[in-house]
């Protein structure tokens, strides 16, 4: 019978630090899920209402129109999982559970927090909590690099979902700060506006590869390119199909999305058999 190194019985936390760790989870969860009942407008206006508009699908050129959004019911479910998993008794042993419960809770918890900061109009803070989103799915991404593959509860909670968060947020960042830029009266559109955007997609793309290229993990790369792809084909429709109207970001927008699809594709082919996918025998 196989057993996957992740599961290594000798790499059990101790059970102080074990129980310790699944509570700042839940307590994660507990700020999430408060910053959620305003920014779906359960308390309060919801998001898009907030900062005069700033956060609506029209705000700024590289704002994905609205459908877009739709991806956070899907990160959401994903993580109300990874909470729930995290708790179950087979993750005690659980090197992927282990090393990701503090960078994971940290990027639940500032999701909360987000939705409360846009709620008191703290654009500038913000954009602040948005890097350390960033940030914290970045470690979860180094922290499961090569890990031996542990299942599909690891696969589905944290590859597939946080995957897809870290490739929402590196597009939701630039459109973060972009509105910031526009609270700071940066005028939204115009030709300078244009070229700028079409920069910053640029950059989304560079970050997307750089990220791509430092996990072994086919399912979080896979989630990591979706999330991306998904961000920018909806800044494309907007721009070429909603206000405010810009070809060239959205041209700009269409052509990342499509590049950063097939650079995914020679990436996950490339590495082959992945470290990620490796069992031992017991």
């Amino acid at each position: 019978m196989d057993t996957d190194r992740a599961q290594d019985p000798r790499l059990a936390e101790p059970p102080a630090t074990l129980t310790r760790d699944r509570w700042w989870v839940t307590v994660a969860a507990v700020v999430w899920i408060v910053g959620s009942l305003f920014g779906t407008g359960v308390i309060g206006g919801g998001v898009e209402q907030q900062g005069d508009g700033l956060f609506s699908d029209s705000a700024t050129l590289i704002a994905p129109m609205g459908p877009a959004f739709s991806i956070w019911s899907v990160i959401y479910l994903g993580l109300a999982a990874y909470v729930v998993w995290q708790w179950l008794p087979s993750t005690a042993r659980s090197r992927w559970a282990a090393r990701t419960r503090i960078p994971a809770g940290i990027a639940i918890a500032l999701n909360g927090l987000w939705l409360l900061v846009v709620q008191a109009d703290l654009i500038w803070l913000s954009v602040v909590v948005m890097a350390g989103i960033v940030v914290s799915l970045g470690l979860v991404l180094r922290a499961t690099a090569h890990l031996p593959r542990e299942g599909w509860g690891a696969d589905l909670t944290v590859s597939a979902t946080h995957g897809l968060y870290l490739g929402w947020i590196c597009v939701a960042t630039c459109a973060n700060v972009a509105l910031f830029l526009v609270d700071l009266g940066v005028p939204e559109t115009g030709t300078t506006s244009e070229l700028v955007t079409a920069a910053v997609i640029a950059v989304v793309v560079v970050l997307a590869a750089w990220l791509l290229a430092r996990t072994g993990q086919r399912i979080f790369a896979g989630g990591l390119a979706a999330a991306v792809v998904w961000g920018l084909a909806w800044v494309a429709a907007g721009r070429l199909t909603a206000e405010p109207e810009s070809t060239t970001v959205g041209l700009a927008a269409a052509v990342a999305a499509v590049g950063v699809a097939a650079l995914a594709v020679v990436l996950i082919v490339k590495k082959g058999t992945d470290p990620g996918r490796t069992r031992v025998a017991a």
